[in-house]
């Protein structure tokens, strides 16, 4: 029987109605509308698209947008001032540095330049240390969005077997912690994972971030298991495909998500919501 699929623009744009709604209520009460800044240094043409779209998504939402396009040519200097500005604005709930950065820039000194409250992606050391403590203030958005896909299975977490593979500071490390805490038995495979498909065949969960075109394969997948695919690659032709071998898993698992119209609509609704949550902090709600 064919795999369930779990629709991350319908599941996206219900949270998003839901955020829409908490924003205006916030307004209306409080007089605080959520702001986020989103910061783009250079003209990667992937970077405008996300940008673009996060500040579609702001607006929709009701939230307040800000953007901020800075040549290649800035200075690391003039890019650390621009975030103590955004740092200091108090209509600014949510700071978001695109990475990546042009070259010669520290991201790390960038990223770490963000105050940890209204660090809305979840990078600072500060929230990296509170999420692997178990009180996290911002969950990294892609992993946020990945648990609450499958939350939406309606299949319980704890007690399953889940293997992430990838071991990225953004995703793979993130989710493997989300999924720690919510009592899953985590495994974590990379690039010199030995017999990596035996171990992925012992997943309940399967989160693939590895950024590898179509590489996960059907006698890689448990019959039944859920396949979360965050990656998203391009091909020769043009096409966009997951890590995941989508057409043919999708024979044997019993939960998966497509690419695109999966993870990726969730990861702009978890930015907002991340946005609301930070403005409602400052409200003391």
């Amino acid at each position: 029987m064919p795999a369930q699929i779990i629709d991350g623009k319908a599941l996206a744009q219900a949270i998003r109605e839901g955020i829409a709604e908490e924003v205006r209520l916030l307004e209306k009460d409080t007089g605080i509308k959520p702001g986020l800044a989103a910061v783009l240094v250079g003209e990667d043409p992937a970077s405008a698209v996300y940008v673009r779209n996060k500040k579609i998504a702001c607006e929709k939402a009701g939230l307040y947008p800000q953007e901020h396009r800075l040549p290649a040519s800035t200075t690391q200097e003039t890019l650390l001032k621009l975030i103590q500005q955004l740092n200091a604005d108090a209509r600014i709930h949510g700071i978001l540095v695109q990475l990546p950065l042009p070259p010669g820039m520290d991201s790390q000194a960038i990223l770490q330049a963000v105050s940890p409250e209204k660090d809305v992606d979840g990078f600072h050391p500060v929230n990296v240390g509170r999420l692997v403590g178990g009180d996290p203030v911002f969950i990294p958005c892609t992993p946020k969005g990945v648990i609450q896909m499958i939350d939406s299975t309606g299949q319980d977490i704890t007690g399953k077997r889940a293997v992430v593979i990838g071991r990225s500071n953004i995703v793979g490390k993130p989710v493997a912690m989300l999924l720690l805490h919510r009592h899953a038995t985590v495994t974590i495979c990379h690039s010199r994972t030995k017999d990596l498909p035996a171990v992925v065949r012992e997943a309940d969960i399967v989160i693939a971030a590895i950024g590898k075109p179509l590489f996960v394969t059907t006698d890689m997948v448990k019959e039944g298991a859920i396949v979360i695919d965050v990656g998203i690659n391009r091909l020769a032709d043009g096409k966009l495909v997951g890590d995941v071998d989508f057409d043919r898993v999708k024979e044997r698992a019993g939960w998966i998500t497509p690419v695109p119209g999966g993870v990726g609509p969730m990861t702009i609704a978890m930015l907002l919501q991340n946005t609301l949550e930070s403005a409602k902090r400052t409200a003391g709600k």
